[in-house]
């Protein structure tokens, strides 16, 4: 059974027709991603599923139960990490316990004993301007993750990093993700990201976006940290030849 679906569902902003029945599925514990040009409406996905958005068309469910049923079922790290600069990183790191009506002590009791597996310990009282990029996005994932929602929505959460943080940040969340294994949905435009590290993966069409594919990613993990095998390449290409052919361009 799906933990998360969404069927049929489309949304118009104003006179743009933004999704247009748009199906997809997630599993328990899967990682999925949602590939797409720039602009076609991956990430309207999530501020529908964070009711930043109504539901225009369509449904969505989680557990089986509609989705404003539920919607205390997603926790949603965004682009930048949005750590407030005014709170020290435990304050950060507890903020979204305490939004859910945790008292403070019983959040820092939650979020101390995961410090070091983030890479955090020693660092609970500075300020997240002392902290490098890398480290400020392990916060806002500790922060997402320690929430305890069923479904970890990640909207393009390396994007902003430089090449070389990005790549060793999507190696330690492999790592943690193959042993927590969070049912996550992830949105990005970067193919090799997607293969690196999701169980399928969902490609958009440009705007109204439908679903153009579905790919299984059958490669065994862990996948990054080591060179890339035949069949990851071989579906970089087919993934590339998908987007490709919707800008009219040719690979």
């Amino acid at each position: 059974m799906s933990l998360l679906q969404l069927q049929n569902v489309s949304v118009a902003l104003g006179e743009t027709r933004v999704l247009d029945d748009i199906n997809l599925h997630v599993v328990e514990g899967e990682f999925v991603s949602i590939l797409g040009p720039s602009g076609a409406g991956k990430s309207t996905i999530f501020r529908l599923l964070t009711a930043a958005l109504p539901l225009q068309s369509g449904q969505i469910t989680c557990a089986g139960e509609p989705l404003c049923a539920r919607n205390g079922s997603f926790a949603f790290m965004p682009q930048r990490d949005a750590l407030m600069p005014w709170r020290r990183i435990i304050d950060n790191l507890t903020l979204g316990l305490e939004v859910q009506g945790v008292t403070r002590k019983a959040a820092r009791a939650q979020v101390l004993p995961l410090l070091a597996d983030f890479g955090l310990e020693g660092f609970e009282q500075h300020y997240p301007a002392q902290l490098s990029g890398g480290m400020r996005q392990r916060a806002a994932l500790l922060r997402t993750v320690v929430q305890g929602r069923p479904v970890q929505l990640l909207d393009e959460p390396f994007g902003a990093l430089d090449a070389l943080t990005r790549t060793q940040m999507q190696t330690w969340f492999e790592a943690r993700w193959q042993t927590a294994r969070w049912t996550s949905v992830l949105v990005t435009h970067d193919v090799r990201e997607a293969v690196a590290l999701s169980d399928r993966i969902y490609v958009l069409s440009r705007r109204p976006a439908r679903v153009i594919a579905e790919i299984t990613v059958p490669i065994p993990r862990p996948r990054l940290g080591r060179p890339p095998c035949a069949a990851a390449h071989a579906i970089e290409a087919r993934l590339l030849e998908t987007l490709l052919h919707q800008t009219g361009e040719t690979p």
